[in-house]
């Protein structure tokens, strides 16, 4: 079974992340997984931190040559800004500087900073920020990308785009073209295929720039080249459509998911949602007439673009900071500042991007099975057969 897990703080000495059970004789390429760490770091509206960070992967265990070789894959990521924090969360208390604490004693609202701090019985949230930060999504593109490496050897590409910005909305379907056209530019503004709705989205993040505000969105994730019959109806927990919108909403900040149209079904008749079913004789093989079900039924693929989008409400950190209460007296304070960002969409859809195929990597492998690559296409070649013998 594919697993992964992630560990590291914001400000600690580095990222790690390791994943389990992809199967050997997958090619691997650094390059490829820092430009996924690359593309996370771009957009207009992004913090300070993203001028320290240049990041790169480290692939310490689980590829030799350029490949997998079937045991565990573990990466670290540095953190630069580590330099400015080594006394101050230091792993031994005597390595501590008694004169440098930066506590967080005025939590932000919308962050998880009171809450982290009652459960875990901190008078001060700082270890709670720490983890809950984003920057502990850098870990998830990395093993993401090794995820879309693996599922690029079957034909399935997964990538991103920005939908919304604040008030501002793309109002036309993005066609895959654009999406793969976008991946590619080395210049990202804010991620949004029409250069005039994105222009306009760049006037939302100015606008929350000046007043001292953030600013959320939506963002797009579309698996492009899936075949029919990726997860299953059969147990609550198995239905692929619960297991990306839980991964979807794991991501910081992500309060809502939706797969298709899902807002727009839930105001319409059946007559007007259903994708009606079609066969192509020469092709053999059955296709929709549209695609309102975002390429899912009853938790299974079934042909089509997988599309899922994320709804990022505004980052909680703001320079003019909200209402709080002072740990410490209880009293009435202003919220605490930390460095932090504008706009995180177009990065929320590259971390949206890894979770999406880490997902699907891990349905199609309990689907297909194999210990090696070959011996994973031989098993999937087999299916397709069936598929098209139907």
């Amino acid at each position: 079974m594919l697993r992964f897990e992630t560990a590291g703080e914001s400000h600690g000495e580095c990222l790690v992340a390791t994943l389990i059970g992809l199967p050997a004789g997958v090619p691997v390429s650094v390059d490829y997984v820092d430009r996924q760490l690359w593309r996370r770091q771009q957009g207009f509206g992004r913090g300070g931190r993203m001028k320290i960070e240049t990041d790169r992967a480290r692939i310490i265990s689980g590829v030799r040559h350029s490949q997998t070789i079937g045991s565990p894959i573990a990466v670290l990521i540095e953190n630069k800004d580590w330099k400015n924090w080594q006394n101050i969360l230091p792993v031994e208390s005597k390595d501590a500087d008694r004169g440098e604490h930066k506590p967080v004693v005025r939590p932000r609202p919308g962050h998880a900073d009171l809450p982290g701090a009652i459960k875990y019985n901190y008078a001060d949230a700082r270890y709670i920020l720490e983890r809950a930060s984003a920057r502990e999504t850098t870990a998830r593109v990395a093993i993401g990308a090794l995820a879309k490496t693996f599922l690029s050897q079957f034909g399935i590409e997964v990538l991103s785009h920005v939908i919304g910005v604040g008030p501002v909305h793309l109002q036309r379907p993005a066609r895959w073209e654009e999406i793969v056209a976008l991946s590619q530019r080395d210049d990202v503004l804010l991620g949004c295929v029409d250069a005039e709705t994105e222009n306009r989205m760049k006037g939302a993040v100015d606008h929350a720039y000046r007043t001292g505000d953030t600013v959320g969105g939506v963002f797009e994730v579309v698996a492009h080249g899936l075949p029919a019959g990726i997860g299953s109806h059969i147990t609550w927990d198995t239905r692929l459509d619960g297991r990306l919108a839980q991964a979807i909403v794991s991501i910081q900040a992500v309060k809502g998911v939706e797969i298709g149209e899902a807002e727009h079904g839930a105001q319409s008749y059946g007559s007007d949602v259903q994708d009606t079913i079609h066969y192509d004789k020469e092709a053999h093989a059955f296709h929709r007439g549209s695609n309102r079900a975002g390429g899912l039924e009853g938790g299974i693929t079934n042909g089509e673009d997988l599309i899922v989008r994320g709804f990022l409400k505004p980052i909680s950190t703001l320079r003019r900071p909200l209402e709080s209460v002072d740990l410490p007296t209880r009293e009435p304070a202003l919220a605490a500042y930390e460095r932090s960002d504008v706009a995180v969409v177009p990065a929320a859809g590259v971390i949206g991007e890894a979770m999406v195929a880490l997902v699907l990597a891990q349905a199609f492998l309990e689907k297909f099975g194999g210990d090696s690559l070959l011996e994973t296409k031989r098993n999937f070649d087999g299916y397709a057969a069936q598929v098209r013998s139907f």
